[in-house]
């Protein structure tokens, strides 16, 4: 069960090792890689998660946070709701 509810949270590690609720919008990775846009423009109103959205892509595409779990956590959990 997720714990709280982190109002203005922008930072996808954080919201994960901190067991904050979040909608898991990992699929969005797969959907935007397949597509092979040239450019994508994400527009929506505000508090839409365009940034936490953003901060999930450089965690799993950086080379810096290689190891780090965050995405095992969240199959992890998928895999217990199942």
């Amino acid at each position: 069960m997720a714990g709280t509810v982190a109002i203005g949270e922008q930072d996808f590690k954080r919201m994960i090792e901190n067991n904050c609720f979040y909608i898991d919008k990992t699929d969005f990775i797969r959907a935007w890689w397949e597509s092979r846009d040239m450019v994508t423009l994400i527009t929506r109103p505000g508090k839409f998660g365009k940034t936490l959205n953003m901060s999930m892509l450089e965690y799993f595409f950086s080379v810096r946070y290689v190891g780090n779990g965050l995405f095992d956590q969240l199959f992890e959990k998928r895999k217990e709701q199942l």
